[in-house]
């Protein structure tokens, strides 16, 4: 049966075998492209120390900045989410911040520079040296991301980029850059997820158990 916009009006009932078929594929392929992730141990490595790069900087005062374009950006948002909020563990706040949220930042930056300026500015602003730098750019083509990542860099900033398999851009100026075995970005997004997830995962079981160095306040003194 061919899909027809319209054909699951009210009253319809059951699904299609062609959509079906179309369903039991994309979940395939999903799975195919994190068989791969699986199978590579240098990926592996590379994942879990990021997630020590991250637990790193946290303890240690830093902060982590992360940005993207559309889904990418949600992907930012999403990440940074887990940790000023939680990923799992019971704990304190941690200091993540996606510069794809200031609408008034990014429309002015953009209208008066460039849209290619909209996250190297917010780093010049808000980055310091220890800091992290988090560039996700499925193409790893986005002007944008690729000048906030060298401008990061610049200040003494870590860098880690995510990517799909084509992403050489990204990755060349990146300190580390998961190069997801994908070029459908669907697949590369889920994989990012994926990804992400195991270094809030790896950062947060690292902090509880070494906390965050505590800072002396100058107040009564």
């Amino acid at each position: 049966m061919d899909y027809e916009p319209g054909m699951f009006r009210q009253g319809a009932t059951g699904l299609p075998a062609k959509l079906g078929e179309v369903v039991a594929t994309t979940i395939r392929q999903s799975i195919r492209v994190q068989q791969a992730l699986l199978k590579d141990p240098a990926l592996r490595r590379m994942i879990a120390r990021v997630g020590e790069e991250f637990a790193s900087a946290l303890r240690n005062g830093n902060k982590i900045l992360l940005f993207g374009n559309g889904g990418s950006a949600a992907d930012a948002q999403h990440i940074a989410a887990e940790f000023v909020g939680r990923y799992i563990i019971e704990r304190a706040p941690l200091p993540a911040i996606a510069l794809t949220t200031d609408t008034s930042a990014l429309t002015a930056i953009a209208n008066d520079y460039s849209y290619d300026d909209v996250f190297s500015r917010q780093l010049e602003a808000l980055g310091s040296k220890g800091d992290i730098a988090v560039g996700f750019s499925t193409s790893g083509k986005s002007p944008n991301v690729l000048k906030a990542i060298a401008a990061a860099r610049k200040k003494g900033m870590l860098t880690v980029g995510f990517t799909g398999q084509n992403g050489h851009a990204l990755a060349e100026l990146s300190d580390y850059c998961f190069c997801v075995p994908a070029v459908a970005t669907p697949r590369i997004q889920e994989s990012h997820t994926l990804i992400a997830h195991i270094i809030c995962d790896i950062a947060e079981t690292l902090l509880a158990a070494s906390p965050r160095k505590a800072t002396k306040s100058k107040r009564g003194r």
